[in-house]
């Protein structure tokens, strides 16, 4: 029994652990998406937030500085998307492709020049976001771990959760989220209105770059301890079909990140006492994604100007 409880505790603290990122990043594409722009490049936006996140946290120590610098390399990147696309009518899945590719590649770049390698120093305890509730409960009782398990979280987990509820009303209580909402829809309309739908766009595609690096500064700032080329490799698309599989909703979009979440999390405890091959078990998160899209693709509503390029009217 105590094993069980133990090991429940294990996979609900990775769970929300693993599903922080993707939420992060998921949230963002939610922006990106339903405001009418395809937006691919979540993993070069999340791996750039990873790298600046690492690397100002290590110089600063000042994990919060850093994690909000991840953000910012994010939006930067975002900003270079929504350049191609909504400035400049680019292919948006030609042009997230390009993002997919840059955002590491400038990030093993400049750390082979700062550290001779391609991967990052690793950050020390202090360096890393911290948790919350850390030593509250008293881990001599089965409850206590379970309890110090469940909520001895990272910072940011609590945050992405304030952030998920936040989305969500500015998505569906105020007037910027049903312009937002709009433009995803009828851009045309949205122009006669006196709405500039190229702003709009152009704000949404940066709010999810900056939440994408938030995700990816999550990785390398709690998860692990540096920076490494395959730190993030997958999760963007992960968070990606999280979307779909929510139905580009940011409620939709929690759900589905907790499910990837839990598969990360029992990959984690099967990995550690099952005796099945780690190769066939680290394989779970991408297997569920395959099978979601398949079984919620067809069942989403995309907006119905996603992935169009919006030409003003003169």
């Amino acid at each position: 029994m105590n094993n069980f409880v133990n090991s429940l505790g294990i996979i609900l603290f990775a769970t929300l652990a693993y599903s922080t990122p993707l939420l992060y990043a998921a949230l963002g594409s939610c922006f990106s998406e339903v405001s009418g722009v395809v937006n691919i490049g979540i993993e070069g936006m999340m791996t750039a937030g990873a790298f600046a996140g690492t690397v100002i946290a290590y110089f600063t120590g000042n994990p919060w500085l850093g994690f909000l610098c991840g953000g910012l390399a994010g939006a930067l990147f975002g900003a270079l998307h929504a350049i191609a696309t909504v400035n400049l009518g680019a292919d948006q899945t030609i042009a997230g492709t390009a993002i997919n590719m840059l955002g590491p590649g400038i990030a093993i770049m400049l750390a082979k020049v700062m550290f001779n390698s391609t991967d990052t120093i690793p950050l020390t305890q202090a360096q890393k976001i911290p948790k919350l509730f850390s030593g509250t409960f008293d881990t001599s009782t089965v409850f206590g771990r379970f309890m110090d398990n469940v909520f001895a979280n990272y910072a940011s987990t609590y945050l992405v959760f304030i952030a998920a509820v936040l989305v969500w009303f500015i998505f569906y209580k105020t007037r910027f989220g049903l312009r937002l909402r709009a433009c995803g829809e009828h851009p045309q309309a949205c122009e006669t209105l006196g709405i500039d739908v190229i702003k709009m766009r152009f704000l949404c595609v940066c709010i999810s770059g900056f939440l994408a690096g938030l995700g990816g500064a999550c990785v390398t700032m709690t998860i692990s301890t540096q920076f490494r080329p395959i730190s993030i490799v997958g999760q963007g698309f992960i968070a990606i079909a999280a979307v779909i599989f929510g139905k580009f909703r940011p409620h939709g979009a929690l759900i589905g990140c907790l499910l990837f979440g839990f598969c990360s999390g029992l990959k984690v405890v099967l990995g550690g006492s099952s005796g099945i091959d780690m190769q066939l078990i680290s394989m779970i998160p991408y297997v569920v994604t395959v099978i979601v899209l398949v079984l919620f693709v067809g069942k989403s509503r995309v907006p119905s100007a996603n992935g169009k390029p919006y030409i003003k009217a003169k």
